[in-house]
Protein backbone atom coordinates (compact mmCIF):
# COMPACT_ATOMS: atom_id res chain seq x y z
CA UNK A 1 0.00 0.00 0.00
CA UNK A 2 1.42 3.35 -0.91
CA UNK A 3 1.78 6.23 1.44
CA UNK A 4 0.93 9.47 0.90
CA UNK A 5 3.08 12.26 0.07
CA UNK A 6 4.85 14.66 2.54
CA UNK A 7 3.62 17.92 1.53
CA UNK A 8 5.19 21.10 3.08
CA UNK A 9 4.42 24.83 2.04
CA UNK A 10 7.28 27.81 2.23
CA UNK A 11 5.74 30.48 2.61
CA UNK A 12 8.47 33.65 2.06
CA UNK A 13 8.06 36.21 4.67
CA UNK A 14 11.05 38.62 2.92
CA UNK A 15 14.34 38.52 2.43
CA UNK A 16 15.58 34.54 2.52
CA UNK A 17 13.02 34.09 5.45
CA UNK A 18 10.27 31.36 5.09
CA UNK A 19 7.98 29.83 7.65
CA UNK A 20 7.49 25.95 6.40
CA UNK A 21 5.34 23.02 7.66
CA UNK A 22 2.49 21.33 6.60
CA UNK A 23 -0.43 22.98 5.22
CA UNK A 24 -2.48 24.58 8.61
CA UNK A 25 0.16 22.54 10.47
CA UNK A 26 2.95 24.54 12.45
CA UNK A 27 5.53 25.89 10.99
CA UNK A 28 9.25 26.63 11.67
CA UNK A 29 10.90 29.44 10.35
CA UNK A 30 13.82 29.10 7.79
CA UNK A 31 16.06 31.94 7.26
CA UNK A 32 18.89 32.04 5.30
CA UNK A 33 21.01 34.61 7.07
CA UNK A 34 20.54 32.74 10.25
CA UNK A 35 19.09 35.76 12.11
CA UNK A 36 15.39 35.00 13.04
CA UNK A 37 15.73 30.86 12.39
CA UNK A 38 17.93 28.08 11.89
CA UNK A 39 19.52 28.46 8.07
CA UNK A 40 18.27 25.46 5.68
CA UNK A 41 21.70 23.70 5.95
CA UNK A 42 21.49 23.73 9.98
CA UNK A 43 17.89 22.66 10.04
CA UNK A 44 18.88 19.53 7.30
CA UNK A 45 21.94 18.77 10.89
CA UNK A 46 18.60 19.36 13.62
CA UNK A 47 16.32 17.33 11.16
CA UNK A 48 19.26 14.63 11.24
CA UNK A 49 19.79 14.79 14.87
CA UNK A 50 16.03 14.36 15.62
CA UNK A 51 14.90 11.51 13.17
CA UNK A 52 18.15 9.14 14.49
CA UNK A 53 17.62 10.31 17.90
CA UNK A 54 13.62 9.41 17.88
CA UNK A 55 14.72 6.33 16.68
CA UNK A 56 17.26 5.90 19.47
CA UNK A 57 14.63 6.78 22.30
CA UNK A 58 12.04 4.64 20.57
CA UNK A 59 14.85 1.28 20.11
CA UNK A 60 16.28 1.70 23.94
CA UNK A 61 11.88 2.01 25.12
CA UNK A 62 11.18 -1.04 23.31
CA UNK A 63 14.10 -2.48 25.63
CA UNK A 64 12.95 -1.29 28.96
CA UNK A 65 15.69 0.90 28.84
CA UNK A 66 14.01 4.29 28.54
CA UNK A 67 16.32 7.29 28.02
CA UNK A 68 15.84 9.85 30.66
CA UNK A 69 18.40 12.83 28.99
CA UNK A 70 19.44 13.49 25.78
CA UNK A 71 21.48 15.70 23.53
CA UNK A 72 22.46 15.40 20.62
CA UNK A 73 25.85 17.34 18.50
CA UNK A 74 26.12 17.79 15.03
CA UNK A 75 28.86 18.69 13.06
CA UNK A 76 28.83 19.46 9.41
CA UNK A 77 31.68 19.79 7.18
CA UNK A 78 31.06 21.16 3.57
CA UNK A 79 32.32 21.35 0.39
CA UNK A 80 34.03 24.79 -0.88
CA UNK A 81 32.56 24.89 -4.08
CA UNK A 82 29.24 24.70 -5.02
CA UNK A 83 26.45 23.18 -4.48
CA UNK A 84 28.05 23.70 -0.74
CA UNK A 85 26.31 20.08 0.25
CA UNK A 86 27.94 18.24 3.26
CA UNK A 87 30.49 15.95 2.96
CA UNK A 88 30.78 14.83 6.12
CA UNK A 89 28.96 14.64 9.46
CA UNK A 90 30.05 14.43 13.27
CA UNK A 91 27.50 13.20 15.84
CA UNK A 92 27.37 12.89 19.45
CA UNK A 93 24.99 11.49 21.58
CA UNK A 94 24.90 12.38 25.07
CA UNK A 95 22.22 10.30 27.11
CA UNK A 96 21.54 9.02 30.60
CA UNK A 97 19.18 5.82 31.96
CA UNK A 98 19.45 3.59 34.36
CA UNK A 99 20.08 0.33 33.11
CA UNK A 100 21.17 1.83 29.28
CA UNK A 101 24.38 -0.25 28.42
CA UNK A 102 26.95 1.27 25.74
CA UNK A 103 26.40 -1.59 23.37
CA UNK A 104 22.90 -1.20 23.20
CA UNK A 105 23.24 2.18 22.72
CA UNK A 106 25.42 1.47 20.04
CA UNK A 107 23.63 -0.86 18.65
CA UNK A 108 20.18 1.61 18.25
CA UNK A 109 22.84 4.50 16.62
CA UNK A 110 23.46 2.09 14.01
CA UNK A 111 20.21 0.54 12.84
CA UNK A 112 18.92 4.40 12.75
CA UNK A 113 21.28 5.17 10.35
CA UNK A 114 21.05 1.54 8.49
CA UNK A 115 17.64 1.17 8.96
CA UNK A 116 15.25 3.49 10.29
CA UNK A 117 15.60 7.18 9.98
CA UNK A 118 14.50 8.50 6.67
CA UNK A 119 16.41 11.68 6.60
CA UNK A 120 19.76 9.82 6.56
CA UNK A 121 19.09 7.50 4.06
CA UNK A 122 18.20 10.82 1.51
CA UNK A 123 21.58 12.05 2.08
CA UNK A 124 24.33 11.41 -1.06
CA UNK A 125 25.65 8.19 -0.49
CA UNK A 126 28.93 9.14 0.04
CA UNK A 127 28.35 12.01 2.87
CA UNK A 128 30.78 10.25 5.63
CA UNK A 129 28.38 10.03 9.20
CA UNK A 130 30.32 9.47 12.17
CA UNK A 131 29.02 9.06 15.50
CA UNK A 132 30.03 8.90 19.57
CA UNK A 133 27.74 7.77 21.80
CA UNK A 134 28.32 8.68 25.71
CA UNK A 135 26.51 6.82 27.80
CA UNK A 136 26.09 7.71 31.49
CA UNK A 137 29.29 10.37 31.14
CA UNK A 138 31.60 7.19 29.53
CA UNK A 139 32.12 7.85 25.71
CA UNK A 140 32.55 4.48 23.23
CA UNK A 141 34.48 4.64 20.40
CA UNK A 142 34.21 6.83 16.92
CA UNK A 143 32.24 4.59 14.41
CA UNK A 144 31.27 4.96 10.35
CA UNK A 145 27.66 4.44 10.36
CA UNK A 146 26.37 3.10 6.76
CA UNK A 147 23.55 4.97 5.64
CA UNK A 148 20.88 2.88 4.43
CA UNK A 149 19.75 2.76 0.83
Amino acid sequence: MAHAPNVIRATWTGEHRFDTGRPNGPVTRLDGSAHTGQSPPDALLSAVAACSGIDLVDILAKRRTPVERLSIDVEGDRREAMPRRFLRLRITYRLDGAGIEAVHAERAVALAFEKYCSVAATLASDTAVETVVVVNGVAGPAVTQALGR
